[in-house]
């Protein structure tokens, strides 16, 4: 997010205008129509990095950090300089970004689903919503939770940073902690107990299957034959198994190893706004549908 040029511009363009509005209100010399510009740009800037955070997968929390920070600096520049305006103004802002702050790093997050690896689920496009506190409130996405410490069930979609990069993947946990996991002939066995799969459809270009275990369902996608090399996955001790729906396009741990507890984010549970950047359109049957 912060090697993102168009994210920097965008944040330099706000502390620019955000300097610029100071001076002038310091200076008794701020006009309606300069205060209009100004918001005007304050509005268009903030969009763009906004669109651009969700773009990187960024860290939403850090900007909402940022900005409880700078809203307290207005405030207190409002004290020293015994300005109404920029008391009333860092106070009534400090209030919701700093609430908004403490939801999303402990409560709730949005995020953005960038590949198909978990089709036909979720799709590329569907912004979800994650429980953060599903399994531990936490401070930081990375790090043991500090209280109400919860394992996470068989088949939840959980999002995590995966110990290769640090950029939050979604998919959904098959193992935990002691499992013995197999994969052979496109189907998972857990401590040597295959899981259920029921044909939904096939087709040339795929093949859907219900899988169930643990009291959960949900559909995976297949290409292809069923044939496949015979695999098996010991689980560390605090480390988890996880895979996408979309079994013949997806990279997880079968790849690149074990997801560690601590870094676990969160469940996904919602999703809240699908997009379809092909055609530029609101994909709005899917949006409000919960995730299983």
């Amino acid at each position: 997010m912060f090697a993102d040029p168009i994210f920097l511009l965008s944040l330099a363009v706000l502390f620019l205008l955000l300097g610029l509005w100071i001076y002038l209100v310091l200076q008794d010399t701020l006009t309606d129509q300069t205060q209009q510009l100004i918001y005007f740009s304050g509005l268009s800037a903030s969009l763009i990095g906004i669109y651009r955070i969700f773009i990187n997968a960024g860290d939403l929390g850090s900007v909402l950090l940022i900005g409880s920070v700078i809203c307290l600096v207005i405030y207190f520049i409002g004290i020293i300089s015994k300005n109404a305006l920029l008391k009333t103004t860092g106070r009534s802002w400090f209030i919701p970004v700093f609430l908004i702050f403490v939801l999303r790093t402990f409560a709730y997050e949005p995020y953005q689903i960038p590949s198909g690896s978990m089709i036909p689920g979720l799709k590329v496009g569907d912004f979800i919503l994650v429980n953060k506190h599903s399994y531990g409130l936490k401070i930081n996405r990375v790090g043991n939770a500090f209280a109400l410490s919860k394992d996470p069930d068989y088949g939840d979609v959980v999002v995590f940073i995966p110990p290769h990069v640090n950029v939050p993947y979604i998919k959904r946990l098959i193992g935990k902690p002691g499992d013995t996991i197999g994969y052979l002939n496109k189907k998972i066995y857990i401590n040597g107990q295959p899981i259920d799969q029921e044909l939904i459809s096939t087709s040339p270009e795929e093949t859907l299957l219900k899988e169930t275990f643990n009291n959960s369902e949900r559909i995976i996608r297949i290409v292809g034959g069923s044939a496949s090399y015979p695999e098996e996955f010991e689980v560390p001790k605090n480390h988890y198994f996880v895979m996408g729906d979309n079994r013949d396009h997806s990279s997880d741990s079968r790849y690149w190893g074990f997801v560690p507890e601590k870094n676990l984010v969160g469940k996904a549970f919602l999703i809240w706004f699908s997009f379809n950047s092909e055609n530029f359109s609101m994909k709005f049957n899917r949006i409000g549908d919960s995730i299983k």
